[in-house]
């Protein structure tokens, strides 16, 4: 696995996937933070472009920092940029799911004019501070009623909304448009493993939201927000709030789709990400 060094010294790893070497590549950030491994190859998203997937500090084969608030979310950004450094490239596109896209949105706020395009999967919203309320995720998880697993899921799901509870592997199954074998090794495999860096991602100072806000209306860039219709975790009316903060974006709702939608339906995914990264190159600023 190729690695590069962050601005304060810690060695990141990152890994790509794709024969199309001609193709412009684009920058995955995975949520989590977690290793990257779980995004795959974006299903089959690689055979159209080359794909870059970064270990996020303290995770995957990226070392652990010597200064422990550099997991902080918006001190990440200069990991991000010190990549598109070493790759050589002097604008890329950027895609981040879940709790990376809060990373891949700071990243587009500091350094626009290295952007391209900016794809957002199921995305997290702490960023721009939209909040996911205990209602929204009820309604979409009502959805998935006559399934076996609905009654323990959602019971827990009740009792985290309400603050009474913390059992997140029982509403495990929300994430995903199918509960199967396939969905549950990819749990396994989706898991943070270091929980100090998850805990230090969102610590105080990691956003500001207004600030934000403001600056994604400036923005020029083509952005993407793909949901999953049966999502709990990035419900579909926080997606619409978040995709109408941006001048030029384009919501796609996945039908059937959990938070992870390129497992859920690999070619509806990889298509429409796709047609959105093909799109023309916004002019150089």
């Amino acid at each position: 696995m190729p690695t590069f060094t962050a601005p304060d010294g810690t060695r990141l790893a990152y890994r790509t996937h794709g024969v199309n070497d001609d193709a412009d590549p684009v920058v995955c950030l995975p949520g989590g933070p977690a290793d990257s491994a779980y995004l795959g190859d974006l299903g089959g998203l690689s055979a159209h472009r080359r794909l870059i997937f970064l270990d996020l500090r303290g995770t995957g084969r990226s070392a652990v920092p010597e200064d422990t608030s550099s997991y902080r979310c918006d001190r990440q950004t200069g990991d991000v940029e010190a990549l598109r450094e070493h790759l050589g490239l002097p604008r890329m596109d950027l895609l981040g799911h879940c709790a990376g896209a809060n990373l891949a949105i700071q990243y587009a706020v500091r350094h626009p004019e290295r952007v391209g395009k900016l794809a957002l999967i199921t995305p997290g919203t702490r960023a721009v501070g939209i909040p996911v309320t205990g209602e929204m995720r009820r309604e979409v998880a009502r959805r998935r009623a006559d399934e076996p697993w609905f009654p323990a899921a959602f019971a827990a799901l009740e009792a985290i909304t309400r603050g009474a509870g913390a059992d997140w592997e029982a509403i495990t199954p929300f994430s995903y448009g199918r509960w199967d074998a396939v969905a549950h090794e990819h749990h396994l495999s989706a898991r943070p493993g270091n929980d100090e860096a998850v805990a230090l991602f969102g610590a105080d100072g990691a956003f500001d939201p207004d600030a934000t806000r403001s600056a994604l209306r400036a923005g020029e860039s083509p952005v993407l927000v793909l949901a999953g219709e049966v999502d709990v975790n990035s419900p579909p009316p926080a997606m619409a709030e978040l995709a109408a903060l941006f001048p030029d974006a384009t919501l796609v709702l996945q039908p059937g789709a959990g938070h992870f939608p390129w497992l859920d339906d690999a070619h509806r995914f990889s298509a429409a990400a796709e047609s959105f990264l093909s799109r023309p190159a916004v002019r150089a600023r």
